[in-house]
């Protein structure tokens, strides 16, 4: 079995409802998973915006999530599953979707990797390429699931 990333709160490829993003309550979405390989020993999820003006835009980095999970709660924060890591708004944790406005929708892609390594060595805060970094050699699956903002 693949492993599958899906969100109770929107569907793949559909709108990320507004209570997710930065005109609403800005929240993560409830995330979950299915089909981890058994060599899964921790998660690493980053979300990101391949259609913001400057290039990719970061919105979430999530890692050392302990093997055993298989969801993340709406408005989840690390605490006890997993470090977070800086996102481009230069905060940690989640950060919604805000494209700028009359620039049309841009899509939000929530990858989840299986890493084989139960954890990355890094202390909070690191940054995407930092974790990218440390990843590396480490993955046994991948999900993604994606969703679209438009900010009019």
């Amino acid at each position: 079995m693949a492993l599958t990333l899906s969100s109770s709160a929107f569907a793949d490829g559909s709108a990320i409802p507004k209570r997710f993003t930065c005109d609403g309550e800005n929240v993560s979405p409830p995330l979950s998973w299915t089909g981890a390989p058994d060599s899964a020993r921790s998660f690493v999820l980053i979300v990101d915006d391949p259609d913001a003006p400057s290039g990719t835009f970061t919105h979430w980095v999530l890692y050392d999530i302990p093997g055993g999970t298989h969801a993340l709660a709406e408005g989840q924060k690390a605490g006890g599953v997993g470090h977070s890591g800086r996102n481009d708004f230069a905060k940690t944790g989640y950060g919604g979707p805000c494209p700028p406005r009359g620039h049309g929708a841009h899509r939000y892609y929530f990858t989840l990797s299986a890493l084989d390594v139960a954890t990355l060595g890094l202390p909070d805060g690191a940054g995407r390429l930092q974790v990218e970094a440390k990843m590396r050699g480490h993955a046994v699956g991948t999900a993604k699931v994606m969703g679209s903002y438009e900010r009019k």
